[in-house]
């Protein structure tokens, strides 16, 4: 009998069952798709963005195919913190998968307030902040653009947080070391790198964007040896774990990303082909991992091989 893959990874104080966690944004709530995947497969789920109020999102079309990826401009559409906690989690704690609450704010404020509702419910390992969204009072400057600011989100946050704090940062950044090093000095137990690159699209006959707003996010495979790049340089920056996402389709992808030094990925556009990629990766994964006489996923991260560097 083949012998057993070691897939369990540690990302800080957190133990994942496997290094394959939703992310978020195209998982929904995770609920959502509790009918058709085996959320108890899944190292993680990562929920929808939540607010402190709820948010109708952008105006339609929020998709648009782009060649080799996709962009999307849904407005961080959510029902909220408080409604999360009240409909959402009482149904995602009967899961033993870790559930990761991603939060968002325009001020630092707002981040605060929402960690301290969600601080008063069960069920939650722990909460990845997106700090690609505009900051209100700085102008409209991304909190993620700037490593002042970047660092004041966490800090404010990190003082009130007990429970592991991730930090998603945005590729659309001069020198995303600099960021990372802000948010670890901050206070944040691992990164998240990274959330979707800007992009547009047009309708020549229309001469209109092909979204509701004039662009979006760009994500999908095409992005992904941008964002190898972006957690290699990463993580000779930081020591905290990094979580590599970006266009990941197949086992070879999350190895790839743990190589260059993430000890963990997210699976996100993926999901939008096949509704269960997250779970058929991990299977995959542990049959890659068994022909390449790898006995424990975790030893890849790191491991690349510098004289190809």
């Amino acid at each position: 009998m083949p012998r057993a893959v070691d897939l369990f990874v540690n990302v800080g104080a957190l133990r994942l069952a496997n290094p394959i966690i939703a992310d978020s944004g195209t998982f929904g709530y995770g609920v959502e798709f509790a009918h058709l995947v085996d959320l108890n497969r899944l190292g993680g789920v990562v929920v929808k963005g939540l607010s402190l109020e709820p948010m109708a999102g952008a105006p339609a079309p929020r998709l648009c195919e782009t060649p080799s990826g996709m962009l999307n401009a849904v407005g961080l559409q959510n029902i909220g913190a408080r409604a999360f906690v009240a409909e959402k989690l009482p149904i995602l704690r009967s899961y033993h998968t870790a559930v990761i609450a991603n939060v968002f704010g325009c001020t630092v404020d707002e981040y605060v307030e929402v960690i301290r509702i969600l601080e008063d419910a069960d069920g939650l390992a722990g909460y990845e902040l997106n700090i690609s969204c505009p900051n209100t009072a700085h102008g409209g400057i991304q909190f993620g653009s700037d490593p002042e600011l970047a660092g004041e989100v966490v800090a404010a946050v990190r003082s009130v947080a007990k429970r592991p704090l991730w930090v998603k940062l945005s590729p659309n950044v001069t020198d995303i070391t600099a960021i990372a090093r802000a948010a670890e000095a901050a206070g944040a137990d691992a990164l998240t790198i990274a959330n979707t690159y800007q992009g547009m699209a047009v309708d020549t006959q229309t001469r209109k964007s092909k979204l509701g707003r004039i662009s979006g996010g760009l994500s999908g495979p095409a992005i992904r040896p941008i964002t190898l790049r972006l957690v290699y340089e990463a993580s000779r920056a930081v020591k905290i774990p990094i979580i590599g996402l970006g266009g990941i389709e197949k086992a070879e992808d999350v190895l790839e990303y743990l190589i260059v030094g993430a000890m963990a990925v997210q699976i996100g556009t993926a999901t939008f082909t096949d509704v269960a990629a997250c779970q058929n990766i991990i299977t995959n994964l542990e049959r890659t991992c068994r022909s390449a006489k790898i006995p424990a996923i975790s030893r890849l991260t790191g491991t690349l091989n510098a004289n190809s560097a």
